[in-house]
């Protein structure tokens, strides 16, 4: 079948919609109709080869739609199913999905290369690469793809598709990121810095798990009325600022936990976070710069006295099966907003534009709405 998509074929070019051809589903897979895909910074990681993609590759890594068809042996879904894609697969038997840790499975060491297991691209298309990858094995800038059962997850049929789509990525990995990893709790003192798609969530996550004071750095002032609105208790624009801050509510010792999601993180950042986080406090890592630079250099010794912890989260350390389905009723009941957070739709031609919004600040989040 044909499916109109959004591809990067050249890092720092505009994305491109073409149309593909798409195989349909074999052993293991399914053919999913994405209603919406969330426009999340990792795609622009990918467009502009801050991660080392490879190309042509259909872009979205979050998505939500409906099952039409089901290949052999299935057993997750079934056709006329709702289901959020999670942006890391899980098989549910190798060593990390058998011990808690779907987040790291090993399904998910080809969602940069973009093909289903056996090398197989679903996507073919012009040009001299006939074979195109999809992001996270996803592609959820397509009208149709062909992904495998590990990444999906059966919702609730009353749940807005176009609300529920961000509980792929961007939400369990800011809520996660404060809830799991960090393990904020109640009384604690949090900063929070970069309020995006995954801060705006951390923010969330950590009024839930009871922060005290919570601190949400940015320097957009619409970003940080946003984080005022779902729970922070201060926002600033720096992370000088939000130091002062945690040191003045805690006798001087600085924040419990510091959840780092800006958008490209910068050594300046982590340390600013590491000086921020007070002893026996944690420094969360989140966002992603460059896979070749390195962006941490810290004193050591400091680390050992002032038994700081410093630890990178993936997908805020959650378990998909289980925890796509706990923030969506989490936001059935109120306790979790995601309305508030979706600041524009837009449709699949309009992919670049929704991108220069959000790379100029003016969104938390955006949703390309598809159009069948």
């Amino acid at each position: 079948m044909k499916t109109k998509a959004a591809v990067v074929y050249e890092t720092n070019k505009p994305i491109e919609i073409v149309e593909l051809e798409l195989d349909g589903p074999k052993a293991g897979e399914v053919l999913i109709r994405y209603t919406h895909g969330g426009l999340c910074h990792s795609d622009v990681h990918i467009a502009h080869g801050d991660l080392e993609a490879r190309l042509p590759m259909v872009l979205g890594h979050e998505g939500a739609g409906i099952i039409e068809e089901v290949g052999e042996g299935v057993t997750r879904v079934k056709p006329g199913d709702h289901v959020v894609c999670s942006f890391i697969p899980n098989c549910g038997t190798c060593r990390w999905c058998s011990t808690g840790q779907q987040a790291i499975c090993d399904m998910g060491a080809t969602i940069l290369e973009g093909y289903l297991p056996g090398e197989r691209f679903p996507f073919t298309g012009p040009g001299p690469v006939q074979n195109y990858g999809a992001m996270c094995m996803l592609g959820t800038f397509s009208q149709y793809s062909t992904i495998h059962q590990n990444s999906c997850v059966k919702v609730d049929d009353d749940l807005p598709l176009d609300k529920a789509v961000l509980v792929g990525c961007g939400v369990p990995t800011g809520w996660g990121s404060a809830v799991n990893a960090a393990d904020v709790s109640p009384g604690d003192t949090v900063i929070v810095a970069g309020v995006g798609g995954i801060g705006i969530n951390a923010v969330q996550g950590a009024r839930y798990a009871g922060a005290k004071n919570l601190i949400a750095i940015d320097p957009l002032q619409n970003k940080r009325e946003k984080a005022m609105e779902l729970g922070a208790t201060h926002a600033v624009a720096t992370a000088a600022e939000a130091g002062d801050l945690a040191r003045s509510m805690t006798n001087g010792n600085g924040a419990d936990k510091t959840i780092v999601t800006a958008g490209i993180v910068t050594e300046e950042i982590v340390t600013d976070a590491f000086d921020n986080t007070g002893k026996g406090g944690t420094v969360v890592l989140t966002g992603l710069n460059k896979l070749s630079t390195t962006n941490i250099q810290l004193p050591g010794s400091i680390m050992t006295l002032f038994k700081k912890t410093v630890k990178g989260s993936l997908f805020g350390d959650c378990n998909p099966t289980v925890d796509i389905p706990k923030i969506l009723g989490l936001y059935q009941s109120g306790d979790l907003k995601l309305d508030e957070i979706i600041t524009k739709y837009y449709t699949l031609e309009q992919v670049n534009e929704g991108y220069d919004d959000l790379l100029n600040g003016k969104n938390v989040r955006g949703v390309i709405v598809h159009e069948h």
